[in-house]
């Protein structure tokens, strides 16, 4: 082993020319301004929809009842994207601090807004180019345009023409319109296809803009529910000066259940330390629910644990348990909101771009601390949760297993059936289709083929779909009730007296019941 020299041996001790001093002298100051480069890195946690997320809650700071998200589309390519509001504008002055890096402005108790770096990290996260347009009450139009270009020295920004400020914020935008208002577009849009294939970029819209909904539905669906904001989007066809139908933004909230998963729920925790006060307010959903408001996209297991709301915007959608307890998937029915207002940020903290809190090294022991009125504790709450999802786990093996469904089935009822019953998948599924019956059967409302596995439907009755267009998969509600009672009508090597005399009662009184639908 090699051997380690200390500085100081056999107690010696070193003797130091001058002591520690407290305070530092200085002789005077340099500027030092931040390299334009910064702009590279700025926004790099921001995708789309986020940033997208950061420029409305610049709109609701502003006090507007509309937004508006505005694709642009020219010679077939995606060219440009607008926000657009009816807030209360921004002055000369107002609209120089948005364009300043840091620049911070004095935020109201409700703003959403905190770091003043929104307006930037999100623009400069997606475009190179970024112009905002403002018209506050009793002022001239003004804008601002910042190009994120490495070459260029110091944070110069361009002072845009009053007329083509005037002219961008009277366009048809259609939302309500008082005068006041702003307006941000992106140019060189970098996540936009490089494609002029109508496919793709039809593609690309679709998917953006149901990511974009659904994000901004579960983000602000406290505030789009109070109806203090309205977010639509559409698209602009520059070349036929012409704008597609507006797609609207909906709440869809995490905690939206009809009923509870477990009685008594939801319950208050309240954890107390000194002068501070946290609350947790527990929910248990109901089961392998298949609402949105449960799934949210990516799946009901990964938004368990702590949903985190700021002045009525949600933070971060579960996810985590943030040392509170661990993710596991008997826990995928517990939720908690936490509301942050008024706390430390030595407790709690959002970061940057608004989609992730931070917890500060107390924040799990103080939770564990966490009580209700009732004497519920958090390890009570979370028993409770995994004991509710066990108990529908084993409802759902206690079945009896059937034969899949399979042609004729809607996809998302084919996951609802499996969802809920176990399946015999090494049986060949069974088909629904539609048919007109002979005239030997025509008053039959179904007829059984058990050698081809088939139910066929007579056409006759089919109903007709709301859309008034017919397929394969039409009349889910229909179709299910026929494969739970029919089901069993496939099963063994022939049907026994019970079955067909069960078979003939359900076509007999089916039979009757669609020629009173139908009139006859």
């Amino acid at each position: 082993m090699p051997s380690v020299t200390h500085p100081f041996k056999n107690g010696d001790h070193m003797t130091l020319s001058q002591g520690w001093q407290e305070d530092v002298p200085v002789d005077g100051t340099v500027e030092l301004p931040p390299d334009r480069r910064a702009l590279d890195g700025l926004g790099r946690n921001h995708s789309l929809r986020t940033a997208l997320a950061d420029l409305v809650d610049n709109s609701i700071d502003a006090e507007a009842s509309h937004v508006l998200i505005r694709f642009v589309r020219k010679h077939g390519r995606l060219r440009g994207l607008y926000v657009v509001d009816n807030g209360k504008g921004m002055t000369a002055e107002a609209i120089n601090v948005a364009m300043t890096l840091g620049g911070r402005r004095e935020y109201a108790e409700k703003d959403l807004g905190s770091f003043g770096i929104g307006l930037k990290a999100a623009s400069f996260s997606n475009a190179k180019l970024v112009t905002v347009l403002s018209s506050a009450a009793g002022h001239a139009p003004v804008g601002r345009r910042m190009e994120a270009d490495p070459n260029k020295r110091g944070f110069h920004c361009d002072v845009v023409a009053e007329a083509f400020a005037k002219s961008e914020l009277s366009r048809r935008w259609g939302i309500p319109w008082s005068g006041t208002g702003t307006v941000v577009r992106w140019d060189e849009v970098f996540g936009f296809p490089a494609t002029d294939d109508p496919t793709r970029v039809e593609e690309f819209i679709s998917r953006s803009m149901t990511e974009i909904i659904n994000h901004l539905g579960l983000i602000l669906h406290r505030i789009i529910k109070k109806g203090l904001i309205e977010i639509n989007l559409d698209v602009e066809d520059v070349d036929q000066d012409l704008v597609g139908p507006r797609s609207r933004v909906d709440a869809i909230d995490p905690f939206g259940y009809a009923r509870p998963g477990k009685a008594g729920y939801p319950k208050d925790l309240v954890a107390r330390q000194g002068d501070l006060q946290v609350v947790f307010k527990c929910h248990i959903w109901p089961p392998r629910s298949r609402m949105l408001e449960f799934n949210l996209v990516t799946g009901a297991e990964k938004h368990q644990g702590l949903f985190f709301y700021r002045r009525g915007r949600l933070l971060q959608a579960g996810g985590s348990w943030d040392g509170v307890s661990v993710s596991a998937r008997e826990r995928q029915l517990a939720r908690v909101e936490v509301d942050i207002d008024g706390l430390s940020p030595r407790l709690l903290a959002m970061n940057p771009e608004k989609s992730r809190v931070q917890v500060g090294p107390d924040f799990a022991s103080l939770a564990a601390c966490a009580i209700a009125k009732d004497g519920t504790t958090f390890a009570d709450y979370l028993a409770d949760a995994e004991e509710r999802f066990r108990e529908s786990r084993k409802r759902r093996r206690a079945r009896k297993s059937m034969i899949p469904p399979g042609k004729g089935f809607a996809p998302q009822l084919k996951r609802a059936i499996r969802d809920e019953i176990p399946m015999q998948d090494h049986q060949v599924p069974i088909t629904m289709r539609w048919t007109r019956f002979d005239r030997a059967n025509r008053d039959d409302f179904f007829r059984v083929d058990r050698a081809d596995r088939v139910l066929w439907l007579n056409e006759r009755f089919r109903p007709l779909a709301k859309s008034g267009r017919r397929g394969s998969n039409d009349a889910a509600l229909l179709k299910s009730l026929l494969y739970l009672l029919l089901e069993q009508a496939f099963t063994g090597e022939y049907l026994g007296v019970r079955d067909r005399d069960n078979i003939e009662l359900w076509q007999e009184i089916l039979s009757m019941a669609a020629k009173v639908d139908v009139g006859e």
